[in-house]
């Protein structure tokens, strides 16, 4: 017999608060029903799950497994709930889209909201992935749509044009990047910079350039965010390569110079991404041709 789902949530609970006392009050019952529902379940899975002391509790390493496996299984349960909600309703479904740094800080959001305003009947659950994350994603079936920037491996794919955006290199206003006329990428390299984790495509587009140079990347901080980046260059850090249009957002508040880059490599596309063999879903069509319009 499989567990019910609300033991496992009971289970999840005391696991993440560390006391079972504390998981019954949460899930309203009382501590000697809550320790019969974990008795029950380590009883239908024949091995401890949690090791119990006046301090609390703490996870078994079959507790630990479970953990993964029930927390999982929660979320999949309420995205069927919030699904099924939708049709209840009357929508005609629901699309997970997952979109890249720069895709989220420039022009998607208004994109997607104009989307939702013509078609109020679909609901869009949006997270923000580095590009590669994404890819994977839509080939693991567990996204809609991705948007990523071009350049990673997208066999498997059905890929659409979106926008273009050009690489920026911000720095504080007195700098001499800030001021000199005309200026490379490689005369960026001759100071520090302030980057984002080595996981982004931009990342993996400035390494490559940097090795055409035959020159190192000065990396003195990485970070994962574009506000993070600016930040840090306004506080002297180093200087910071970022998407001109999201740079010229965050720089403004910050009293930054946003200097877009000249070489070409620098321009980069930005794509729209579906699995080639994906089930026929007029909705995400739908979506597909207003980003593309």
């Amino acid at each position: 017999m499989l567990p019910d789902i609300d033991s496992l949530a009971l289970f999840v609970r005391a696991a993440e608060l560390r006391s079972l006392s504390k998981a019954a009050e949460a899930s309203h019952i009382g501590v000697a029903a809550a320790s019969r529902r974990i008795a029950l379940l380590e009883h239908r899975f024949k091995t401890p799950l949690l090791d119990r002391s006046p301090r609390g509790v703490e996870l078994t390493a079959a507790g630990v497994s479970l953990l993964a496996h029930a927390k999982a299984l929660l979320v999949q349960l309420n995205d069927m709930n919030a699904e099924m909600t939708d049709h209840a309703a009357g929508r005609k479904g629901v699309l997970r889209l997952l979109a890249n740094t720069s895709a989220m800080t420039e022009t998607l959001p208004e994109d997607l909201a104009s989307f939702g305003q013509a078609n109020p009947d679909i609901r869009l659950v949006i997270q923000e992935r580095w590009s590669g994350d994404i890819l994977r994603s839509l080939l693991a079936g567990e996204a809609d749509i991705g948007i990523v920037i071009d350049g990673a491996r997208t066999e498997g794919l059905e890929v659409f044009p979106y926008r273009n955006d050009r690489l920026a290199v911000i720095a504080p206003m007195d700098h001499l990047l800030a001021r000199a006329l005309n200026w490379s990428f490689s005369d960026v390299l001759e100071y520090d910079l302030v980057a984002l984790e080595v996981g982004s495509s931009m990342m993996r587009l400035l390494t490559e350039q940097a090795i055409v140079l035959e020159k190192a990347l000065r990396l003195r901080i990485q970070v994962r965010s574009f506000e993070a980046v600016c930040r840090m260059v306004q506080v002297g850090m180093g200087v910071g390569i970022l998407p001109y249009e999201a740079a010229k957002v965050l720089a403004e508040s910050m009293k930054l110079s946003v200097r877009p880059m000249n070489e070409p490599w620098a321009q980069r596309k930005v794509l729209v991404c579906v699995k080639k063999d994906r089930p026929a879903k007029p909705s995400l069509t739908l979506l597909i041709n207003h980003l593309t319009a």
